[in-house]
């Protein structure tokens, strides 16, 4: 019983972790600057899940890693104060609408793991009642 509940509750905490990241890219789309004073624009987070190890069943935050895969997003804007020689400004590799749409499929997953557990509690339930 608790075995899959544990799984359920590390499914949900592993939901969670990837709903803060897309939180944090969304609220940085627009953000010029690094937070951790390198140059360039805020670059957009993924949050990497992995199976747990061992004996302990689950899914597990493995961390969270910057895309390098996009590039940022290069806009000719020479009255910003970001902008380069040339005019030109990078924004982040944050796209809005891809964001969105991973934070829904996250919002499901998490709805799936809240399902699970509400399951498990009612065969429980149910055998206990068998049992009494």
């Amino acid at each position: 019983m608790y075995g899959a509940l544990d799984i359920s509750t590390s499914g949900l905490v592993a939901q969670r972790a990837q709903l803060d990241t897309i939180a944090g890219n969304i609220a940085n789309a627009q953000t010029t600057q690094r937070l951790d004073g390198k140059p360039g624009p805020f670059m957009r987070k993924v949050a990497l899940l992995a199976a747990r190890e061992g004996d302990n069943p689950g899914v597990q935050v493995a961390g969270v890693v910057e895309d390098t895969v996009r590039p940022p997003r290069p806009v000719k804007d020479p009255s910003h104060p970001d902008a380069n020689e040339d005019g030109i400004v990078y924004y982040p590799n944050v796209d809005p609408m891809v964001e969105m749409v991973n934070a829904m499929v996250a919002v499901r997953a998490y709805e799936a793991n809240v399902t699970a557990m509400e399951a498990t509690k009612t065969i429980v339930s149910s055998s206990l009642r068998l049992l009494a």
